[in-house]
């Protein structure tokens, strides 16, 4: 009898997701959302058309007009709706770095998309591990796995830092491997700031270091990345977004201001932003002004989120 009634309910499910994915289809039959975008249904039940929330992960690299390396098409037109900038295709695989002036140098950063690419890798490499039960032998599942894992690469405090969660990246570094530069030591820096950047987005009491349950949740197939935003006068950018002091550009990347911190001389010396946002003094900052400037940004980004958690607690 609750055999007969668990499968009427998955039917009961499946039917209601297949009407689901039909009325969808037919209400958007005729919609045209253009690149980087993708038909929604609104809660009045009309279409709509939004950035796409997640490519296929295939990967044939092509180079964009801003000069960087996407994992395919759709990254790239994902990238433009999202930032609402005008990316264009320049040409397929990867782009060519060039050396450039001062003016045009941009930091090494990893992008919400390389981030949640490396998460991806991860997931995938630890699922060709998992091994059902069998007759006679007890298998292994995906929080097993993950914990010899970080018992392997834990020095025993019970806590993964930045330098053990790097180790144990490497421990398949064919699979997790990600190249969104031509430079090799560029790549492997932009996987220690993405390794950064998958502690932060599950460390709970932000300590820079996980516990295993941290660790676990940073993983879970299940567990859908925030997509966190820059915040800067009052206004918010998407990843990706730029803007520039003097002959240093700053770039939006996992919800933080990032900056190259050169010394500018007279010629690379620039005050117009390329966001209309105006971070310039009148004068050159030093070095260490510099750095204390970009730690006042990433501090005012804090404070708005904790703002905007505290009035969402209020409501």
């Amino acid at each position: 009898m609750l055999r007969s009634l668990s499968v009427f309910v998955l039917l009961a499910v499946a039917c209601c997701h297949a009407e689901e994915v039909k009325s969808k289809s037919k209400i958007c039959a005729n919609v045209f959302c253009g690149a980087g975008r993708e038909c929604a249904i609104t809660e009045k039940g009309e279409p709509t058309c939004l950035c796409i929330e997640e490519c296929k992960p295939h990967k044939r690299p092509v180079c964009g007009s801003n000069g960087r390396t996407y994992r395919n098409h759709c990254e790239l037109h994902r990238d433009a709706c999202l930032t609402g900038l005008k990316i264009q295709v320049a040409h397929d695989g990867h782009c060519e770095e060039k050396k450039t002036e001062k003016s045009a140098a941009s930091p090494i950063v990893c992008y919400l998309a390389d981030r949640n690419e490396l998460r991806n890798r991860v997931i995938e490499w630890l699922q060709t591990e998992v091994v059902p039960d069998g007759w006679f032998s007890k298998g292994s599942n995906f929080s097993e796995i993950l914990h010899r894992y970080f018992k392997t690469y834990d020095d025993g405090d019970s806590q993964m830092d930045s330098a053990e969660f790097l180790k144990f990246i490497q421990h398949n570094e064919t699979a997790v491997n990600i190249s969104s530069y031509m430079d090799e030591e560029n790549n492997r820096l932009l996987r220690s700031l993405c390794v950064d950047a998958l502690i932060e987005l599950s460390d709970e009491n932000a300590d820079w270091k996980l516990s295993f349950n941290e660790f676990l949740n940073c993983f879970k197939p299940g567990f859908n990345p925030t997509q966190k935003k820059c915040a800067l006068e009052d206004e918010t950018f998407e990843d990706g977004a730029e803007t520039q002091v003097e002959c240093n550009r700053c770039v939006c990347a996992c919800g933080n201001w990032v900056c190259t911190a050169m010394t500018c001389d007279g010629q690379n010396k620039k005050t117009a932003p390329l966001e209309d946002t105006d971070l310039t003094g009148q004068e050159e900052m030093t070095e260490e002004e510099w750095t204390r400037r970009v730690e006042e940004l990433n501090k005012h980004q804090e404070t708005v989120e904790k703002s905007k958690k505290s009035s969402t607690k209020e409501k």
